[in-house]
């Protein structure tokens, strides 16, 4: 990104340490094995984005009870999930048979996941199948020893009560599985009144999509100053609630803008980058980014995580 300037933060509660990564554009290197499990429909239709956009150096699992949509899925590797228990036909938006349908196909899941450094478990909270599966799901890739990330949504409010409280119960089984969770509120995506349906779960998916590349390219892409899945590992490990910042930046003040976008996105759920105790900062700029750009932006969000 020649002249352009580009903060991507993810801040995590209850971490302890900072960690610094800065990247240069038109690099690439190979690093730890990272997964993705997309669970239920929402999760399957990330996914499917994350496949179309070309995301590179990940594997894409999708996990569903429905077979239609499973079918209709781009990821190569699929998981029919209860096929005794639901036959294909979905969970009817009942987490407890998701739940159920997801214990009868641990082998299918262990299988799937087995190997990975680090597993990405994404769904949209307040359905059936991916409230109920992804904690049996994460729980399961946790025992294997993966680092264990859950990035998921929250209903948009005209879905209604009873899918919010859904996916607040689901949110809070998805905490005792996995090492750090980011959820995502629909709500904060600065959607206008014009805006389609259509549209509307397509940003969801792009966000999805920006959270997961967010992590895996402090991993997979080489920088000047590089990160490792060690230090990824030391940050995300066992910390529970996450939150995740962007921002862009252009011209003289490009660092400082960038910086403070990504401090004040809509996505920080409650504008929780105050408390952080543990700070990933990932930098990304063309060549002529200089090293004082870099200092300010990393100062602009340690002050504001009192680091």
């Amino acid at each position: 990104m020649t002249n352009e300037h580009t903060n991507r933060t993810n801040a995590n509660r209850t971490a302890a340490g900072s960690s610094l990564r800065l990247k240069l554009d038109d690099e690439s290197r190979a690093g730890a094995r990272i997964k993705v499990i997309g669970v239920g429909g929402g999760g399957g239709n990330a996914v499917n984005r994350m496949v179309k956009s070309g995301l590179q150096g990940v594997d894409f699992i999708v996990a569903n009870t429905d077979i239609q949509a499973l079918q209709a899925n781009g990821a190569p590797s699929k998981i029919q999930l209860g096929v005794k228990l639901t036959k294909g036909l979905g969970a009817g938006a009942d987490p407890n048979l998701g739940r159920q349908a997801a214990m009868e196909s641990t082998n299918e899941i262990i299988d799937a996941l087995d190997g990975a450094d680090m597993v990405f478990v994404t769904t949209g909270l307040g359905g059936g199948t991916g409230t109920g599966a992804a904690p049996v799901i994460a729980n399961l890739a946790s025992e294997l020893g993966s680092l264990t990330v859950a990035v998921v949504t929250k209903p948009f409010n005209f879905e209604g009560k009873q899918r919010a409280t859904r996916a607040e119960e689901g949110l809070d089984k998805l905490r005792d599985s996995v090492d750090s969770v980011i959820a995502i509120p629909n709500e904060r995506l600065l959607l206008t009144k014009s805006t389609t349906f259509r549209k509307a779960f397509e940003k969801v998916d792009d966000v999805l999509l920006q959270a997961v590349q967010g992590i895996s390219d402090l991993i997979l892409a080489p920088g000047i100053i590089n990160l490792d899945f060690a230090d990824v590992r030391t940050i995300m490990s066992q910390t529970g609630m996450a939150i995740m910042g962007t921002g862009v930046g252009k011209g003289a003040n490009r660092s400082c803008a960038a910086a403070n976008r990504a401090i004040s996105s809509p996505l920080l759920e409650d504008a929780a980058v105050e408390g952080a105790r543990g700070v990933i900062i990932n930098v990304t700029g063309g060549n002529d980014l200089s090293i004082g750009e870099v200092n300010e932006a990393s100062s602009i969000i340690h002050e504001a995580a009192h680091d």
